[in-house]
């Protein structure tokens, strides 16, 4: 038997039964010994022949978990006549869902949010819900505050294209977007309270004049998700036409995970406690209540 088998074997074998394909599977071990410190920073990764042997695969679905590793999850730097290596980097774009899901089976959940619409916010908050309703999880209590952009101000973004083009319809438009994204987040809580399903539910919402740039999520004061928003040109459908714009795209932003405890928890505290800083700056200045629901 080879030495890597014994070396390696926490990476586990291949699922048969799995919907996800082989390289996804040795891409998703290669990833959670990454994440839980089995490979260090810096540390080089077991060979392509080495990967081949233990998951009794081909070279090209090793070469394809190397690409989801490197390209897509960016957690891994290849060179060419050298061993894999882990990316050396403090912080790295991440998956919220997950770690939204997991804050949920806390007795006390606590998010503030400050970004566009708030329809990220709802899509990451609502199934989590539903697993309440379902008694699936059992928070004791939940409190969001919600910071966005108030979208029946002026704003620099989004705005058409053609300059000559009514702005005004552009923001009517995000503004009801806005409303039904926040008005779905306040009646789900609501509804929880009432039904006995939490001892307490509170969601704040308030508004303020600044352009959407980028979101912001503080999780239970200890964790952050920060993301810039890149600006696109797509068209959208307003009054019955269909109208080119330039757009804050939320679904396009990349998220960097900072957190005070674990890894580089010196380094992560000090964004955290910047971003508690400025969200309460901002909220309890030029941010103005608004009564959703």
């Amino acid at each position: 038997m080879d030495d890597y088998t014994d070396e390696y074997d926490f990476l586990g074998k291949l699922d048969p039964d799995s919907s996800d394909s082989s390289s996804l599977q040795i891409a998703n071990r290669l990833k959670a010994a990454i994440l839980t410190g089995k490979f260090a920073p810096g540390e080089t990764l077991p060979s392509n022949q080495k990967l081949q042997n233990r998951f009794g695969v081909a070279r090209e679905t090793v070469k394809s978990a190397f690409k989801i590793l490197t390209d897509k999850d960016k957690l891994v730097v290849t060179q060419q006549g050298r061993l894999p290596r882990v990316r050396v980097k403090t912080h790295r774009t991440v998956e919220l869902r997950p770690h939204v899901e997991s804050l949920f089976k806390d007795d006390h959940v606590a998010i503030d949010f400050a970004g566009f619409s708030g329809e990220t916010l709802k899509g990451v908050v609502l199934e989590p819900l539903d697993r309440i309703r379902m008694g699936e999880l059992t928070p004791q209590d939940i409190k969001l505050r919600i910071m966005v952009s108030d979208m029946r101000l002026p704003m620099s973004l989004p705005i058409p294209v053609d300059p000559t083009q009514d702005a005004a319809s552009v923001t009517e438009r995000m503004a009801r977007i806005t409303d039904r994204a926040l008005e779905t987040i306040v009646n789900d809580v609501r509804e929880l309270e009432e039904l006995g399903l939490i001892k307490s539910g509170s969601v704040e919402v308030r508004m303020h004049g600044i352009a959407p740039v980028f979101k912001l999520f503080i999780l239970n004061n200890a964790e952050v998700f920060f993301g810039f928003y890149p600006i696109v040109q797509h068209s959208v459908p307003i009054n019955g036409d269909r109208v080119e714009i330039f757009d804050p795209m939320g679904k396009d932003a990349s998220l960097f995970h900072f957190s005070s405890t674990g890894e580089d928890s010196e380094q992560g505290e000090m964004f955290v406690s910047a971003a508690r800083t400025w969200f309460d700056s901002l909220w309890d200045t030029v941010a103005t209540a608004r009564d959703i629901g």
